[in-house]
């Protein structure tokens, strides 16, 4: 599969990850499905690194989930960095 299939399944596997995790991770859904392009890259170069995951399939499950595992984490990170960003001290 190439990058800009890695693309559009990021996309997809950035809102299913904003659907997983509610909440106030900020930057709103844009940010989302970048966060989602950036964790479906990084499930997927992890899972072929780590597993040894054959990733050529769009339609495959395993491809899916690494992708949405890797946005998941994206995300949870990116809430992590921004989770005191709109606060002001009164």
């Amino acid at each position: 599969m190439g990058i800009l299939g890695w693309i559009v399944l990021g996309l997809l596997a950035g809102a299913i990850a904003k659907l997983i995790l509610p909440g106030k991770q900020g930057g709103g859904w844009i940010v989302t499905l970048i966060l989602g392009v950036v964790g479906a890259l990084l499930g997927g170069f992890l899972g072929s690194v780590l597993f040894n995951a054959p990733l050529e399939d769009f339609f495959s499950i395993q491809t899916w989930l690494l992708a949405i595992g890797g946005s998941i984490i994206v995300l949870l990170i990116w809430g992590l960095i921004t989770k005191n960003r709109g606060r002001t001290n009164a």
